[in-house]
C-alpha cells in the first residue's frame, strides 16, 4: 500500500506544476485536461483546460495535483495542519528551493543555520502550501 498527497488548486494546478517543476525540480508523471477526459460524465463546459489529473515526482515523493472541483463558486482552496518537508542535498539547492517557493509566497522562518541543521526554513508559497527546507548536519 502507498499513501500519495493530492492538492486541488482551485483552477490553478497547470500553474502549480510549472512552478514546482522550475523551482523543484519536479518531474512532471501525468497532465491530463478535462478535455482529454475519456469519460465525458466528467465533462465541464469551460474547465476544458483545466487540469483534470496531474502527477509529479519531487525527489521520490510523488504529489497528484487537481482542479476539480473549482467550478463550485463557494470552493476555497486552503491548505492547513501540514508541511511538506524537503531535505535537500545542499546549502545551494536549499537556497535555489526557498527563493523559488518564496516567490509570491510568504516567509514564515527564515533559511538559516540552526542548532539542529546546517540550514532550515519555512515558507508558504504563492499557493498556500507550507514548504519546510532543511539541510542535513549539525551547525557548525
Amino acid at each position: 500500500m502507498s499513501v500519495v498527497t493530492t492538492l486541488n488548486f482551485g483552477g490553478r494546478t497547470e500553474e502549480a506544476v510549472e512552478h514546482y517543476r522550475a523551482v523543484l525540480d519536479a518531474d512532471v508523471l501525468m497532465l491530463m485536461r478535462f478535455r482529454e477526459c475519456p469519460d465525458p460524465s466528467f465533462s465541464k463546459p469551460g474547465f476544458e483546460d483545466k487540469v483534470f489529473h496531474a502527477t509529479i515526482r519531487i525527489g521520490t515523493t510523488e504529489l497528484m495535483g487537481s482542479d476539480v472541483g473549482c467550478e463550485d463558486p463557494d470552493a476555497k482552496t486552503h491548505f492547513a495542519g501540514f508541511a511538506f518537508a524537503v531535505r535537500a542535498e545542499s546549502i545551494e539547492n536549499a537556497e535555489r528551493h526557498f527563493a523559488g517557493l518564496s516567490e509570491q509566497g510568504r516567509v514564515l522562518l527564515p533559511l538559516a543555520e540552526t542548532f539542529f541543521a546546517t540550514r532550515y526554513g519555512i515558507v508558504k508559497d504563492r499557493f498556500g502550501v507550507s514548504w519546510k527546507i532543511t539541510v542535513a548536519g549539525e551547525a557548525e
